[in-house]
């Protein structure tokens, strides 16, 4: 056995879950199953749709390749085919709400119900009985023929195997295909361990992608894919199983794979915590940098993490390209929420000079040189035209010399911000804060700002 695969061993011993911790899921399982098909038989659902209806548990508990203390359990009731879309959705929710009538109603493609059980997370999600992936009418009803796709292939080894990789995703903050994180979904983690027959020779493998990076384990060979990292579904050969992971998270492994592989060890597999920094030790960071913070801190709107993150991200990035555009420099960037969300931009300065320089076209292109030299010429706020090389060159007013101001005028809803972020920032309000007063910050995000200053791979 090699030293990584003794080390994938004991991990295993640490996050597989034990007998007791199986048995009561699986008793969770049949509870809840019963409680569905209960009501299934007792609300306002015709007989002909009610006899049709099956509850399929999905998802890692139901491949074995959940990590101990992991508490979700995944249910799905799938209805037949003909059944119209909004019936699917109402019959959905007359169920969830009678398994859980403390539950909550959540949206995906369509609304589902969640719930507790004996302490398990449960989704309970309508979804239509297919034939195929290939005939799916929403998202969801290609889940099912994942599970089967899996449940097929991945034996007690390679399960295991799975829940190595899992817990080294986690570690290295890469794990959970959600819109705020764009890692590595559960399915994908699946694929990827069984494309490489095991987690040694993945991680290994990972050492030396060169995205992008492509796996058909079917072999469909059917579409491109422009992502860095491309895993043909083999239930729907036109999807990318990766699509939402970022570069930047496949980068992130194979820089802690890299590590791994060199010095294999089990504490690689433990979740490093940060402790927040205080106002303190915000002003401090500020001050040894000598850059400039610029945040608009705002009421985060009222959206699931993912609707709510790319949102922010799009504002981030209209924000980030203004500035730019106006001529302040940008050294980074970020967004975190919490109740409250944040944009965050490091400015190299605050302040710009009063003029700006701007260069016109070369003098022998006769037409639009003339057209500038004219624009300018009898412009008394302008410096110029003059010849620079071969062509014309003004200094003109500048429109905008401090990041502040700009950011805390009207000027801010010219740039491309998220329909939901735009909306809060017209209507609620926000602060823009400048340099120390970024320490204000340190209350609600201490953990985000000891991230953004203290930044790992």
């Amino acid at each position: 056995m090699t030293e990584l695969a003794a080390v994938v061993a004991a991990v295993d011993e640490e996050v597989r879950p034990d007998a007791a911790e199986r048995a009561r899921l699986a008793s969770a399982v049949d509870a809840l199953r019963e409680r569905i098909e209960r009501a299934v038989a007792e609300r306002d659902i015709p007989p002909v749709v009610a006899d049709a209806v099956d509850v399929l548990q999905v998802g890692s508990t139901a491949r074995g390749t959940w990590l101990s203390g992991d508490r979700d359990i995944d249910l799905f009731v799938r209805f037949p085919t003909d059944l119209d879309r909004a019936e699917l959705e109402r019959y959905g929710l007359v169920i969830g709400r009678a398994v859980f009538p403390d539950g909550h109603e959540e949206y995906a493609e369509h609304p589902y119900v969640t719930g507790t059980y004996d302490g398990f997370d449960v989704d309970l999600v309508p979804c239509y009985d297919v034939d195929s992936a290939a005939e799916i009418r929403s998202a969801v009803d290609r889940t099912p023929f994942h599970n089967a796709y899996l449940a097929e292939r991945i034996d007690v080894d390679l399960a295991r195997d799975v829940r190595v990789f899992k817990r080294f995703l986690k570690s290295v903050g890469a794990y959970g295909s959600n819109l705020r994180t764009r890692g590595f979904s559960g399915y994908l983690t699946e694929l990827l361990v069984l494309v490489h027959d095991g987690v040694v020779p993945l991680l290994e493998a990972a050492t030396d992608w060169q995205p992008p990076v492509r796996f058909d384990p079917e072999a469909h060979g059917t579409r491109e894919h422009d992502d860095p990292l491309v895993v043909v579904d083999p239930t729907d050969p036109a999807r990318n199983v990766a699509a939402v992971c970022s570069a930047a998270n496949v980068a992130r492994l194979q820089h802690h794979a890299r590590d791994l592989v060199a010095d294999p060890r089990a504490d690689r597999f433990h979740e490093s915590t940060l402790d927040p920094l205080s106002e303190a030790a915000v002003a401090d960071h500020v001050a040894r940098r000598g850059t400039t913070p610029v945040a608009i801190r705002f009421d985060a709107p009222d959206l699931v993490d993912d609707q709510l993150y790319p949102q922010l991200e799009k504002s981030l990035g209209g924000v980030v390209t203004e500035l730019d555009r106006r001529g302040f420099r940008v050294l980074r960037s970020e967004t975190f929420a919490d109740g409250h969300a944040v944009l965050l931009v490091e400015l190299a300065t605050p302040t710009l000079p009063a003029v700006e320089r701007h260069a016109g076209p070369p003098v022998h292109v006769r037409e639009h040189a003339e057209a500038f030299f004219a624009t300018y010429v009898d412009d008394d706020d302008v410096y110029g035209p003059f010849i620079e090389d071969d062509r014309y060159v003004v200094e003109r007013p500048r429109q905008w010399t401090d990041a502040r101001a700009l950011l805390a005028s009207d000027a801010l809803f010219d740039v491309a911000l998220g329909t939901g972020v735009e909306s809060t920032l017209r209507e609620e309000g926000y602060q823009v804060l400048v340099g120390e007063e970024l320490a204000s910050l340190a209350d609600s995000f201490g953990v985000e700002l000891a991230r953004y200053f203290r930044p790992v791979p």
